[in-house]
This record gives structure tokens, C-alpha cells and sequence, in this order.
């Protein structure tokens, strides 16, 4: 079973087009055994997806790896780590806070924090609206999360000028589109791709507005990382 994980990761990867080194595959794959291993007494994913695992959370979480930005990124609603782990994975070179008020979750990615090495991401154990950061966050990501207006009224406190929402979506969100916050604007729609799924799958960058902004809409791509 770990050769046919191990297969359908790696060929996931190669199809995402990233940069994926051994120390790299072995650490995603120790992620998914941890993941299995918990998921039972812990209800990390909810119900039994072990046989979806890569392509429904591995592969799917690594899909927006090409549209990361900046240096510090959060993770809101984190859960069991989701997409902050394997994103983390894959860059050393970022840091990652991996936010979620779920007791049970939190201390399952500090287990997964201190098994896998990771002295990339810090997990903190809150609700997004009471988190306080001093240093600032350039890009905020979620996946399964609230609505995109919901979650942007949580980030007010984080979210600076700059600053980039990553929304993970199933269908185009057109309604939570429409409903945005006044001050914010739709940046970039992208339709992912993802290895093993037949889920319409879309990534919504979310900004402040600001003056002369243009709107992308990006079809799956294969950039180099």
C-alpha cells in the first residue's frame, strides 16, 4: 500500500510541475501516515477518506503551491494542517502560522510540526478574530473554510494593504463573489487542476481595493517552481 501512495504521489507532483525532492516525498508521505493514524480517534478529515487521501488533501493542497507569495503566510482554519503542511513541505524557504481553534487539531500538527522537523510553521490554538500578529502577514490561505466575506471580516485585524486572500473553492463562488466586503475586490480566479480528482476546484485571490486594479482569470497552468 505504501508503494501505491508513494506512486501516486509522485506522479501527482510531476503533474503539478513541482519541485519535489526525496527528503521532500518522505516527509509528505511520514504527513500521510500521521494523518491515517490520527484521523480515527481524532476525526482530522471526517469520515473514512483514506483512499482519496492524496488526491483529495495531498495533491489538492499542493495545487495552489505556484500562487504562493511573500514570507509569511497563515493558514486559517487549519485543521489538520490543510493545505499549511504540505505547502510547508515543499517550501522551507516560507514561514507558515497554522491557525485553528480546534483543540483536538492543534495538537495533532504540533505532533506533525515536531516529527516531520518542521521549524517553518508555528500553530496557533485560536479563533481567527482573536489572533494578533506582530509581524505582518502577506498572504492568508483557507480551505473548506467560512465564506469569503465571513472570513475576511475575521482577517480585518491582519489584513494589511497588502495582503492576499487565497480562498480554496469546490464551484466558482459567484454568489460570495458578488457579496464581498466593501473595500475588497476579486484579484485572480483560477481554475485548478487536480491529479486524481473530477471536482471542479477554484482558487479566489481576494485584495483591498485599489485604484486601476485589473482582474485575472487564469486557466490551469504548469509553472516551473
Amino acid at each position: 500500500m505504501t508503494d501505491i501512495i508513494r506512486e501516486e504521489l509522485q506522479r501527482g507532483i510531476s503533474s503539478l510541475s513541482l519541485n519535489c525532492n526525496e527528503e521532500m516525498l518522505s516527509s509528505l508521505l511520514a504527513y500521510i501516515d500521521l494523518l491515517k493514524k490520527w484521523n480515527s480517534a481524532y476525526n482530522l478529515l471526517g469520515g473514512n477518506e483514506s483512499d482519496s487521501l492524496v488526491s483529495r488533501h495531498i495533491l489538492d493542497s499542493l495545487s495552489i503551491n505556484p500562487y504562493l507569495e511573500g514570507n509569511i503566510i497563515a493558514d486559517i482554519g487549519a485543521g489538520a494542517g490543510l493545505p499549511g503542511i504540505p505547502l510547508a513541505i515543499l517550501n522551507p524557504d516560507k514561514n507558515f502560522v497554522l491557525i485553528d481553534s480546534n483543540g483536538k487539531k492543534t495538537r495533532f500538527m504540533f505532533q506533525a510540526k515536531i516529527q516531520l522537523g518542521l521549524d517553518n510553521i508555528s500553530i496557533e490554538n485560536c479563533r481567527i478574530e482573536h489572533y494578533q500578529s506582530i509581524q505582518q502577514i502577506d498572504m492568508v490561505m483557507c480551505r473548506a473554510f467560512s465564506t469569503l466575506a465571513d472570513a475576511l471580516t475575521m482577517l480585518q485585524p491582519i489584513f494589511s494593504d497588502e495582503c492576499k486572500l487565497l480562498a480554496m473553492k469546490g464551484l466558482y463562488p459567484e454568489d460570495e463573489i458578488a457579496r464581498l466586503p466593501d473595500g475588497f475586490e476579486l484579484s485572480k480566479s483560477i481554475k485548478l487542476d487536480v491529479p486524481g480528482s473530477e471536482s471542479q476546484r477554484h482558487l479566489i485571490e481576494v485584495m483591498r481595493k485599489k485604484q486601476g486594479s485589473l482582474i485575472s482569470i487564469l486557466e490551469p497552468s504548469r509553472p516551473n517552481n
